[in-house]
């Protein structure tokens, strides 16, 4: 009797030719995985339906699928990107605002739909945490707001796990915009409109100073330009066709010479565009004077990074962010991932087992008084028989105390991917390095809140000094510390699947962080090992400070470290570019690769030649370590040590 077939290949089937209906378009890709579902440009990640099918599965991988559909047939990218905000906190509830907009155009056209959207909504508010939010600071603004436009556009009530997100910040929404949110309504149907509210509403909630210059006023200013052009044009156009008419002597040389004075003010304009510039940067030292408004003040603010308040910061263990049973979870889910990478990444962790193991075998002592006589030095007694007999033996190798400080970005870009194979790596990694008697640190930084959380709250409320520095509050999780053996903190990796985790980074600080926990480590070497995926980016603190605030402090860092630290420091990027900050430093393109570049990296640090070389040169450049660490770390340092669970 033929087995009986799963009803999930026509269900994804169904579900794919669907959205491409509502999206209008057959150039839609979609991909079904265990990965956050997702759309970027035409290619959408759905979750992996299971084979046994019930209408609430059903129901919300139609609501997310319904989604991304909406948002492809209802939103033009040029207008989106037009009237997008420059800022982070900004951008973040326009994106999420026009999403909700997206949404409420075929839930209000489609009961089914909008029912399947509800599903979805639940299930991304159970996933994300909003549901166990107790406090203002771990509830996001932009999807309490999109939450806010969603109940305004369909009459639909907030589902009951976000209805505490929402209340931490209806009075405060509904007394700053309540007015323009009133006019959502009214500007659903049209993208344009509906974005210029969401302009205003952004400017009632004090963030205008975020926004940039306004499309429709710059539209003005080109169109003015174009009339102004166009008129000069045709009088021009018009002098030219009544010259050749009988005019005087006179009058054509008073002619000419008006051309050729017009002529000369329109160089004259092209000149204080382009080249009156060039001429003066030769005069000034070849463009000197064009990095004079930026390198001032940059070098004024250089030996100082500033921190606005640490008194949010914390280190945290993970069991201490999520109850037991939703880590055995996501645990379990980890291990699902790791049945695919098991092989791969365990050959790798076995070589560098093997290698490593090598070096604590048993080796030789040779021109010894006593032991076992040395066969290959006899020669030098026939030729001279007044020396002694050498004598060698056998003994244990000490292998050298290694620590290892595996230091994770656990920032919203690495979501998806690359934290998965990030996490089994440190996983397989820790067990293979404890198995060889080196200990394994495993941690991780983010920040605690995508806005600035309780820092910027109370920045906002002294009046926004200038220059505040850092203004986020940090959030340095401990996976996995050294002195706890693997089986016990074999768990707490699972978290970092925990979506709502992910949020900012700031690097310099993670790794002064870092830094100062291997300095206090009683081991003879200490190794960090960080991965990451792309620059410092923290949309609060670079609102309001220099574009490159974190990473020229990110840079400084790590060249102290590298110069005058015994700590030896090693990256991966994960597709970006991290040579430009670290000397010892590789770039991967696909997380896939990160099992290989990590065992290779170690293994190259494992060599004894290449690390006594390093280490020699390290402490001959360090005359205390401590002070070193103040040094380094300037005002960054107390932040790092400040910040206490």
């Amino acid at each position: 009797m033929p087995e009986e077939k799963s009803p999930v290949e026509p269900f994804k089937r169904a579900l794919v030719s669907t959205m491409r209906t509502i999206a209008e378009t057959e150039e839609l890709t979609v991909t079904f995985g265990t990965e956050p579902p997702g759309l970027r440009g035409l290619r959408a990640r759905l979750p992996l339906p299971s084979r046994e099918l019930n209408a609430g599965e059903v129901a919300e991988l139609r609501g997310f699928s319904d989604a991304y559909a909406l948002h492809l047939a209802h939103h033009d990218d040029k207008i989106g990107n037009a009237y997008e905000p420059q800022g982070g906190n900004a951008r973040a509830i326009y994106d999420a605002m026009e999403q909700a907009r997206c949404e409420a155009i075929g839930a209000n056209q489609m009961s089914g739909m909008a029912s399947n959207l509800t599903a979805a909504l639940e299930k991304r508010i159970k996933t994300r945490g909003y549901d166990k939010i107790t406090n203002k600071d771990e509830a996001p603004l932009a999807e309490a707001v999109a939450l806010m436009v969603r109940e305004k556009l369909t009459g639909a009530a907030v589902p009951e796990g976000a209805r505490a997100l929402v209340d931490f910040w209806r009075e405060w929404v509904d007394e700053k915009a309540g007015k323009d949110m009133a006019r959502l309504a009214e500007a659903a149907e049209d993208q344009r409109a509906f974005a210029r509210v969401t302009r205003d509403i952004l400017t009632d909630l004090d963030m205008a100073d975020e926004l940039g210059e306004s499309p429709d006023q710059s539209d003005e200013s080109e169109e003015g330009q174009e009339e102004g052009e166009e008129q000069q044009s045709d009088q021009s156009q018009a002098g030219e066709a009544e010259q050749p008419e009988g005019m005087s002597a006179e009058e054509m040389e008073i002619s000419e010479g008006e051309g050729e004075e017009g002529e000369g003010e329109m160089v004259e304009i092209d000149a204080d565009d382009v080249p009156v510039d060039g001429e003066e940067s030769d005069e000034t030292a070849e463009g000197n004077q064009p990095w004079r408004p930026d390198n001032a003040p940059s070098q004024a603010r250089e030996p100082d990074y500033k921190i606005f308040t640490a008194q949010y910061d914390e280190v945290i263990a993970a069991e201490d962010l999520c109850d037991q049973e939703e880590l055995a979870r996501l645990r379990q889910y980890l291990d699902q991932q790791l049945q695919q990478l098991h092989g791969v990444v365990s050959r790798l962790a076995n070589r560098l087992q093997r290698r490593l193991m090598a070096k604590q075998n048993r080796t030789w002592e040779f021109d010894l008084e006593e032991g076992i006589l040395d066969a290959a030095r006899l020669t030098r007694v026939v030729i001279d028989p007044m020396h002694s007999l050498s004598y060698k033996m056998e003994h244990d190798m000490n292998f050298r105390d290694t620590v290892v400080t595996l230091l994770l970005d656990n920032s919203g870009s690495m979501r998806g991917r690359p934290i998965t194979v990030a996490a089994l790596c440190a996983d397989i990694l820790a067990r293979t390095l404890e198995r060889c008697g080196v200990k394994v640190e495993i941690l991780g930084f983010t920040t605690r809140a995508w806005k600035g959380g309780q820092s910027r709250e109370r920045w906002l409320s002294e009046g926004k000094p200038s220059n505040p520095g850092r203004l986020n509050d940090l959030r340095h999780i401990v996976y996995k510390s050294a002195d706890s053996p693997w089986r016990r903190a074999r768990r707490n990796l699972g978290l970092m699947m925990r979506e709502g985790l992910l949020k900012e980074n700031i690097d310099g600080e993670a790794l002064i962080w870092a830094h100062n926990r291997l300095l206090a480590r009683p081991e003879q070497r200490r190794i960090m090992m960080v991965i990451s995926d792309g620059a410092p980016v923290d949309d609060s603190t670079l609102s309001v400070n220099a574009g490159n605030y974190l990473e020229r402090h990110l840079r400084r860092v790590i060249e102290e470290i590298e110069s005058h630290s015994p700590v030896e420091l090693l990256a991966i990027g994960i597709g970006h570019d991290v040579t430009r900050y670290y000397r010892r430093a590789v770039t991967i393109v696909d997380a896939e690769q990160l099992g290989g570049a990590m065992t290779d990296k170690l293994a190259e640090l494992f060599d004894e030649e290449a690390g006594a070389a390093q280490r020699s040169a390290g402490r001959s450049s360090v005359l205390n370590p401590k002070a070193a660490q103040k040094a380094t770390m300037g005002g960054g340092a107390k932040a790092g040590a400040g910040a206490r669970r």
